[in-house]
């Protein structure tokens, strides 16, 4: 049966089956069938992945974010959204919206964004009366723009699957990522209204005090800027990008603004490890479930199914944002990126789809699945961490979920959004 893998694999995740060996059992199904193929090659292509060089920049930019949270460039960073838009009506909310843009490029991770803030701001945002609901589910929308945001780890995995330039899609992702922002804002800004959700600061800032927290966040703010310059004009690959990161903010944790001690990097080295493990443990099982795919044909008989659909570039980009949008309800989207990756990038590219554009939109649709329930990790991770319960959280979350799934659709049929900066500089 060809698609019994398939079946195998949602079975184990409805079964509450971590997503690396739901993934590796579906695959190994394949291999122990009467597939003809030898079991070795299972275990050849589960251990494949860990020799490619592009990925060795996962650990390095995890590491780069587990860094900022001890050495006091998350806090310098929080003091200066604070200064920029904590005057405006549901300050707090617009803080951590902000928040999550200047560290996305610097955490890589929607989840470890949520996770931060979740610690950070949504005790405060309860302190401040923010109901509990609305702040957890702020904090998880915000966090879907450190996805696309460079350097976000999501973009360095779908470059290495479907061969495109991680450069390009770095840059791609700098305007959609601040479009995400400007429609969250907004959204909170009615939302709070109606709450009547007090600014975190009685008057705006003056020049002064935002000129003083930019210059206390400076070297922090330097992050993104050096990997994707860098990446831009050749200095250095997006994988010595990540090393050079990690030694930055080294630095400017120990010599700059000297809140890092030697004491810390055990568990700097030990929370990277971990958050590292699992990520490498589905690329590698998605490596041998992607053979499987490979060898069945499902890619082509996939693509045959939406051409007969449709022949149209409009209508498959909308049937595949619903795809995703339902499919990331229920898989993690790490793990449906890497398995997606091989089948539907050459399905875009019948259709004449910019593989850099539809890496944004791609990523995009995962990430907002991730914050939606059942089963979104984004939810999970705010609600866990937040104590917050999940009615809660759907509650008072839906509008943000519908802003970003407006903010999708413009991006989606508006490529020059995440198109001008890469055809301009690259």
């Amino acid at each position: 049966m060809i698609f019994l893998p398939i079946v195998i694999f949602f079975f184990l995740l409805c079964i509450r089956v971590p997503v690396a060996f739901s993934i590796a059992i579906g695959a190994l199904s394949f291999f122990i069938s009467d597939s003809g193929i030898p079991t070795y090659i299972f275990i050849q292509r589960l251990i494949s992945p860990t020799l490619s060089f592009p990925l060795l920049a996962v650990p390095f930019f995890i590491m780069t974010g587990v860094i900022m949270n001890y050495s006091g460039i998350t806090k310098r960073i929080m003091n200066l959204a604070d200064t920029l838009v904590g005057h405006l009506i549901g300050g707090l909310a617009q803080i951590n919206i902000l928040m999550s843009t200047l560290m996305g490029g610097m955490s890589a991770s929607s989840n470890a964004d949520a996770a931060m803030q979740s610690k950070i701001v949504v005790p405060e945002m309860i302190k401040r009366n923010y109901g509990p609901g609305f702040s957890a589910s702020i904090t998880a929308c915000s966090a879907i723009i450190a996805a696309i945001i460079p350097p976000g780890i999501a973009l360095v995995l779908y470059g290495f699957m479907s061969g495109t330039s991680i450069g390009k899609l770095f840059l791609a992702g700098i305007l959609p990522g601040v479009f995400l922002c400007i429609v969250l804002m907004v959204t909170v800004r009615f939302m709070a209204g109606k709450k009547k959700y007090e600014p975190s600061r009685k008057k705006k800032a003056s020049l002064k005090e935002v000129f003083l927290a930019l210059k206390e966040s400076f070297f922090g703010l330097l992050i993104p800027i050096i990997i994707v310059g860098g990446i831009r004009f050749g200095v250095f690959t997006p994988t010595e990008a990540g090393a050079i990161a990690v030694a930055y903010s080294l630095l400017v944790g120990f010599f700059i603004y000297k809140e890092l001690k030697l004491s810390t990097i055990p568990k700097i080295i030990n929370e990277s490890v971990i958050a590292t493990s699992v990520i490498l443990l589905i690329i590698c099982a998605a490596s041998s479930f992607g053979y499987y795919l490979t060898w069945e044909k499902i890619p082509i008989i996939l693509a045959e199914f939406m051409v007969n659909i449709s022949s149209n570039p409009i209508e498959i980009l909308l049937i595949m944002n619903l795809f995703l949008l339902i499919l990331g309800m229920f898989v993690e989207g790490t793990a449906a990126l890497i398995l997606l990756t091989p089948i539907l990038v050459p399905i875009t590219n019948t259709y004449g789809i910019d593989p850099v554009h539809f890496g944004i939109v791609f990523i995009l649709n995962l990430t907002i699945a991730g914050a939606t329930p059942p089963v979104g990790t984004l939810m999970f991770t705010t609600c866990s961490i937040s104590n917050v319960k999940i009615e809660d959280y759907v509650k008072e979350g839906y509008p943000f979920i519908l802003a970003t799934i407006f903010a999708l659709l413009c991006i989606t049929y508006f490529p020059i959004i995440s198109l001008f900066l890469p055809n301009l500089l690259m």
